[in-house]
């Protein structure tokens, strides 16, 4: 346990096999990595964190409800990601017997938001999935247009389901806009960038979805 939170280590039979970090909302990792073996992908170590406060460490800054009932966002990313950096990863890494191929972050709805906004703050991730990514988020399409990431990823994963923009919600409903623009964005600066289009809203096959996004990383 770290600050409370639970890191699940799905280990690899091969040592130097990649590694994908996963925050997850509801302790989902061995569903995702069983689909993603389902999949066919291959080798990998998957260290999926939960038991996360979702709308503090997911997101850089505040900002309102963008919903009826919602809780407001109080920007908590910057902490919780030096946690991860400083302490969850070296202590998985621990558990393994040789240094990873590559290393890659990943996530769904605020994890996906988060996934893209950590490449800003930490060069240890080349390789990025963000999955119905919440990048309506106030001003994160500002920021990453005006930002300079630590490192260039060498590869990275967006998907959106085909209904999510299609909301009144003047906030949610900017978010295929934005994922379009972020993705041409990214590949403007020479980055290998795919955006898949599912069928279906936010809320459909998360976890399917997510392990699409792990097997396109892994298969590059």
């Amino acid at each position: 346990m770290f600050s409370n939170k639970t890191v699940s280590i799905f280990l690899s039979t091969k040592p130097d096999a990649p590694i994908i970090y996963l925050n997850t909302f509801s302790d989902e990792g061995q569903k995702v990595y069983g689909a993603a073996q389902a999949a066919g992908c291959p080798p990998f170590t998957l260290v999926a964190i939960s038991d996360l406060n979702w709308n503090h460490d997911m997101v850089p800054w505040d900002s309102p409800p963008a919903f009826k009932n919602a809780e407001p966002c109080t920007g908590g990313a910057e902490e919780y990601l030096r946690l991860l950096t400083e302490e969850i990863i070296p202590t998985a890494e621990r558990e393994i017997a040789a240094v990873p191929r590559w290393r890659g972050i990943a996530g769904y709805s605020l994890a996906g938001l988060f996934a893209l906004y950590a490449i800003y703050q930490t060069d240890l991730f080349s390789r990025v999935g963000s999955m119905s990514g919440s990048l309506w988020f106030p001003g994160i399409k500002e920021y990453i247009f005006s930002h300079e990431p630590k490192r260039l990823p060498d590869y990275m994963y967006f998907s959106l389901g085909d209904k999510e923009s299609k909301t009144r919600n003047q906030v949610l409903r900017s978010v295929r806009q934005n994922t379009e623009e972020i993705h041409a964005f990214c590949q403007s600066m020479g980055i290998d960038t795919v955006l898949q289009l599912n069928s279906g809203n936010h809320y459909d096959h998360a976890v399917e979805r997510t392990a699409a996004g792990i097997a396109w990383m892994l298969s590059r």
